[in-house]
C-alpha cells in the first residue's frame, strides 16, 4: 500500500517529506510519518482490510490512543481498491468492532483524487 500512496505523493503539486518507520525498536509506531511544507507532522497506519476487519495491535492501539489528539491516520484499502481514511482516534472501535463500525473521515475510489488525499491528512497552515 506505501508504494500506491508514494506515487500519489509524487503526482501532486505539494513538497511533502515522507518516512517510512518500520520499526521493531518501538512497537506501535506508525508506517510513514509525513512532513509538510510548513513544519506540520502526520502519521499514517498503512492497512489492508480483510473480511471487514483490521490488524491493529494491542501496541499500536495504545501509541494511537495516546496521540489521538494529534495529525494521526489510520490509512486501509480493502478489495474494492477504495482508499478510507479514519482518524486516529477511531483505532480501538476500528480494532474491536471492525469498518462496519466506523465511518470513514474520507473515501478515495480508483483514480484517487491525491490533492485532496494529501491536503486532508496533511494540510496546509
Amino acid at each position: 500500500m506505501w508504494q500506491i500512496l508514494k506515487s500519489g505523493l509524487r503526482s501532486t503539486k505539494r513538497r511533502i517529506e515522507h518516512t517510512r518507520l518500520e520499526t521493531w525498536a518501538t512497537p506501535g509506531v506508525p508506517d510513514v510519518v509525513l512532513c509538510g511544507e510548513e513544519g506540520a507532522f502526520c502519521f499514517l497506519e498503512l492497512k489492508i482490510v480483510k473480511h471487514k476487519k483490521i490488524d491493529l495491535s494491542p501496541h499500536q492501539c495504545a501509541w494511537l490512543s495516546r496521540h489521538a489528539h494529534a495529525n494521526c491516520w489510520i490509512i486501509t484499502r480493502d478489495s474494492s481498491l477504495a482508499i478510507n481514511v479514519y482518524h486516529g482516534s477511531a483505532v480501538v472501535d476500528l480494532r474491536m468492532d471492525g469498518v462496519a463500525a466506523v465511518t470513514p473521515v474520507a473515501i478515495f475510489s480508483e483514480d484517487y483524487d491525491w490533492e485532496k488525499f494529501y491536503t486532508l491528512i496533511c494540510p496546509l497552515d
